[in-house]
């Protein structure tokens, strides 16, 4: 008699292993790289760990995720404001469905572990220690919500950092080290191109701006490399954890100046502690999750393959090929490693580092590692969100802009309807709606859109709160 394996099973006897703490590639505002290694381990008893879950249920509330706009539930993007385009090791949500496959035992994980998030606002001073550390003259001055160092209307330096937390902060640097030559192009730095400096210079010039931003002693890795320019990624160990998408990027140049960076300038605050689930169990959701967006493995056929000549092997489905009915069939990727730690997430639209595990993923044996992470924390004590509706008559918002309490909304609408916009506000988002009245009268009218814009006054300045479209529950980019 034999029975099904779950997904994240494998075959051969099971031997459980002691709890891995591998930190892995990370991606900052607008920087990528790699990270370093942590070990730990945890033990506790079942006595231990009940008496774990009963004081996190009494003492911590439900944790609001704010549901992701694409990719499997739970799983979390590399960074705060990821760019256009897909972040490392996770599926493109206009592909097939993924579906990850252990290679080994998994770790059990700690019993609880507490979010971690930005609170309050960055001081001028804090502004100036960095200031200082990057070589921009210069007292931090106001400029909208942000601080401000430095000239950026010419060549110089321009440290800016959002004075809502956590503060993320960008740094560029046009200051050539030389005079340029006339009719050559300067930039970066360096009148022309160089080799990059070793990994062991980078982190030296990186690291008196890594201290002045409080990451002095995170994991670096220096293997990036942007033309001539190498990049010192930092991924801070917070609580003892390894972070995912948290990361502090230095770009230092040929001459071993830093020539650019960002990240975040206001320190974590602890905050309340949640049961935690293994590896295996972290697995199982984030399969399930995947599955919603497929057809679960069935066989969906309408895509045609070649036809073998006899006595050949069938050749493999096109991955690429969308059959008939829209639908794809799985792609399976194998779990090599499994990392609990920390992971980028939002709370009620603020950015909170979550409990997660961190599974290093490979498509193909001897291809590209890429991360992919699922909430750790017991489903219990998640607050499951309403799923998002679109009412007849609401439009989605596109983009806005901010300026204090003035939110300005873009979004698209005909030419023979009339738009109102509102908001509904709360600590950490605010939540846009715009409706659609037909024009009385209009029984005929030209089809044609245009991309309109409509101005709503917020009761407090929009701060560091995500603006969310309630057409589609999602985050609205900044315009």
């Amino acid at each position: 008699m034999s029975t099904e394996r779950p997904d994240n099973d494998v075959t051969g006897p099971r031997r459980r292993r002691p709890p891995l703490a591998v930190a892995s590639v990370a991606a900052a505002v607008l920087l990528a790289g790699g990270g370093g290694a942590y070990w730990a381990s945890t033990a506790s008893s079942e006595g231990d760990k009940a008496d774990s879950g009963t004081a996190a249920k009494k003492s911590a509330p439900l944790l609001a995720l704010d549901a992701p706009a694409d990719g499997p539930g739970g799983t979390s993007s590399a960074s705060d404001s990821p760019p256009a385009g897909i972040a490392p090791g996770e599926p493109d949500p206009g592909g097939p469905p993924v579906i990850y496959r252990a290679a080994g035992e998994l770790p059990d994980g700690p019993d609880e572990a507490a979010v971690h998030q930005a609170k309050g606002t960055v001081a001028s001073a804090d502004v100036a220690r960095l200031a200082k550390a990057l070589g921009v003259p210069g007292s931090p001055r106001t400029e909208g919500t942000s601080w401000v160092v430095g000239d950026g209307d010419g060549p110089g330096a321009l440290l800016k950092v959002a004075k809502q937390a956590p503060g993320t902060w960008t740094f560029a640097r046009t200051t050539p080290s030389q005079p340029c030559e006339p009719g050559k192009m300067c930039a970066n730095g360096v009148t022309e191109p160089g080799d990059p400096v070793s990994e062991t210079a980078a982190k030296a010039a990186a690291a008196p701006v890594l201290k002045a931003a409080g990451q002095d002693d995170a994991a670096l890795n220096a293997g990036q490399l942007m033309g001539d320019v190498r990049v010192v990624n930092a991924d801070p160990k917070i609580d003892g954890l390894p972070t995912y998408g948290w990361s502090t990027g230095v770009q230092v140049g040929p001459d071993g100046k830093v020539t650019g960076g960002s990240g975040h300038l206001k320190a974590l605050e602890k905050g309340a502690a949640y049961p935690a689930v293994g590896a295996d169990e972290a697995l199982k959701q984030l399969n399930e999750a995947s599955r919603g967006k497929g057809d679960g493995g069935r066989d969906i056929g309408g895509c045609a393959t070649p036809v073998p000549l006899e006595g050949e092997p069938k050749p493999p489905a096109d991955p690429q090929c969308v059959p008939s009915n829209g639908k794809r069939a799985p792609v399976t990727q194998t779990v090599e490693d499994a990392v609990f730690g920390l992971a980028l997430n939002h709370v009620d639209g603020r950015q909170t580092l979550v409990p997660s595990w961190l599974f290093t993923v490979r498509q193909a044996p001897g291809g590209p590692e890429n991360t992919v992470t699922q909430v750790a924390v017991d489903p219990k004590f998640i607050e499951q969100p309403e799923p998002p509706t679109t009412p007849s008559g609401e439009r989605k918002v596109t983009s806005y802009g901010a300026d204090g309490r003035t939110l300005e909304v873009t979004f698209w609408g005909g030419v023979c309807s009339t738009y109102t916009a509102s908001a509904q506000e709360s600590a950490g988002q605010v939540r846009i709606t715009v409706t659609e009245k037909p024009q009385e009268g209009k029984k005929a009218c030209i089809m044609i859109a245009k991309e309109l814009t409509r101005t709503v006054t917020l009761e407090k300045p929009l701060g560091d709160r995500t603006v969310i479209d309630a057409a589609s529950g999602g985050a609205v980019p900044r315009g």
